[in-house]
Parts: structure tokens; C-alpha cells; sequence
């Protein structure tokens, strides 16, 4: 386990410390046969939040932005990691400056109401469903809408997240994301299958990844990790989207 160094920069919303980036540089990649379905009750409490996103988490994360910025998918060095395996009662959100090897943002964030309870266990690209959907989205433009001031996501992955902006899967803030609905519910409120936001950081977040960043939403999905396209890396394939 990588031990990292802390410096929190007041006001600047940015944390600054030694880097896993450097680490996941050097390994060398995990075998497929290692991509195993684990137990969500192996993963790691919320008293044990980390400022970074579990090892094995990020791996996959810069695995996958890496391969989109060859194919040209992404045109900021920013990476966005959800980690649906966790709990929403913790904080499961990382904006990440990859050329600067910074955390920018670690917060809440929520998951749809047809996908579990506390814990996310279902996923979907149908609409309707109300369900979040997995893989690699790329960030587009913002607009005012029902829930206020929005994030459009685009699916970069066919059959996974693809059908996203014909289900309005956009990043917007929502009051039932916070401590207080943890405190009251034992959990965060849900979306329809928008990864919501607290009310008071949402637009900060929305305006430093808005325009062209990648977003890596996980889940140990089995069959998404051995058929994604971002994962198994085609750059030919990612282009072609």
C-alpha cells in the first residue's frame, strides 16, 4: 500500500500530496484473469475513506483515460473516478488533475434509485430503468434545466453508457446529497440515475471537468471488465465511437 503525504492548500479546494500516479506508471498491468467480481462487502468502510481512490479503483481508472487521450476521446488532462462499489454514505467521487498528480475534488455523490439502496448492485443503459450505468463517459456542455445548473454526460461505451444523453443522465446538484441525508436516511437520497452532487459544491466541480474530461464510473462488473473497450484498449475501436 502506497503511504501518501498530506498538504491541504486552504481556500484552493485542491489537495496536494505524494502520488500513486507514479506507482501505477511503474506496474505492470493486472492479468484478466485478476478482473474477479469481489464481494461488495470486501470493499473498503466509510471509516476508512482515503483521499485517493483505492489502488486496484484508479488502475483501471488511468488504464482507461489513457487509452481514450490516445484516441483523442478527451481533451483535458482531468479524470473524474466514481466508485459505485462503495457505500453513498461515503465520499466515492475523485476529480483528479492528472498532469499536475493532484486531487481536486473528493465529495458525495449518488447513484439511481433503481440501482440499490446504500449500496449500488444494479446497473443499466435502458431508459426508464432509473438506474445508474458504468463505464467511460466524456464531460460535454452545461445548461440550466429541472435540477438546475447541469453537466451533459456522453456513453462512450456501446450497450454500457451510450444511450446517456437520450436518458438525460447529466451531473447536477440535489439537496437530498449530504451528511444531513446520511444522518437522517443511513444513506444518500437517489437520482433517477444521475450522479448527483451536494448543492454547494456541484457547480465548482461542473466547471473545472465541463468540456472534454473523462469520467470512469466502477463497478466490479464482470463482463463490462473483460469487454470494455477502454479496459482491453483498442485504440482503433475507442476512435471509431
Amino acid at each position: 500500500m502506497i503511504r501518501a503525504v498530506v498538504v491541504a492548500v486552504v481556500g484552493l479546494g485542491v489537495i496536494a500530496m505524494t502520488t500513486p500516479f507514479e506507482a501505477h506508471a511503474r506496474s505492470k498491468p493486472p492479468q484478466r484473469a485478476a478482473l474477479r467480481r469481489p464481494s461488495i462487502r470486501s470493499q473498503v468502510p466509510v471509516a476508512t475513506n482515503t483521499v485517493w481512490p483505492r489502488p486496484e479503483v484508479l488502475d483501471l481508472a488511468m488504464r482507461a483515460y489513457r487509452c481514450g487521450r490516445e484516441a483523442g476521446a478527451f481533451d483535458k488532462s482531468l479524470l473524474t473516478v466514481i466508485d459505485y462499489s462503495l457505500p453513498s454514505s461515503a465520499k466515492r467521487l475523485w476529480v483528479l488533475d492528472v498532469a499536475r498528480q493532484r486531487v481536486l475534488f473528493h465529495e458525495l455523490v449518488a447513484h439511481g434509485e433503481g440501482s440499490g439502496e446504500n449500496y449500488a448492485v444494479e446497473f443499466s443503459n435502458e431508459p426508464g430503468s432509473r438506474q445508474t450505468s458504468l463505464g467511460v463517459f466524456r464531460t460535454e456542455d452545461v445548461y440550466r434545466g429541472g435540477n438546475g445548473y447541469s453537466l451533459r454526460l456522453a456513453g462512450l461505451e456501446p450497450g454500457v453508457n451510450d444511450l446517456a444523453m437520450e436518458r438525460r443522465i447529466v451531473m447536477h446538484g440535489a439537496p437530498y446529497v449530504s451528511a444531513r441525508a446520511v444522518s437522517a436516511l443511513g444513506r444518500l437520497g437517489r437520482s433517477w440515475g444521475c450522479p448527483a452532487l451536494p448543492p454547494g459544491v456541484h457547480r465548482r466541480v461542473i466547471d473545472r471537468i465541463k468540456g472534454g474530461s473523462a469520467l470512469f464510473a466502477y463497478y466490479p462488473d464482470a463482463r463490462w471488465l473483460r469487454q470494455s473497450r477502454f479496459l482491453q484498449c483498442s485504440v482503433t475501436r475507442v476512435a471509431a465511437r
